[in-house]
């Protein structure tokens, strides 16, 4: 009959074993983790359109005109905008 103390069988090979086990599930673990919370927050940054994206499409749109995208991109761009001063 074997007892909780007797190790089940195991001797020093089933004991490197089980720990280079533990070990490599830790690591596998740990770099799914690394490479998913990374993939992330590249969506999150792709996800979120530029303000000189926005305004070209508003542009492209007609919402405004050449002289208001030109003045909005000047400040985006942090310039002077050409034109007449406020």
């Amino acid at each position: 009959m074997r007892h909780y103390w007797d190790g089940w069988g195991m001797d020093g090979w089933g004991y490197a074993g089980a720990g280079l086990t533990v070990l490599v599930l830790l690591v596998l673990v740990t770099v799914v983790a690394v490479v998913l919370l990374r993939r992330g927050e590249g969506v999150r940054h792709d996800r979120t359109p530029a303000a000189e994206q926005l305004l070209a499409e508003r542009f492209a749109r007609g919402e405004i005109d050449d002289e208001e995208y030109r003045r909005r991109l000047a400040v985006l761009h942090d310039t002077k905008p050409s034109g007449k001063d406020r």
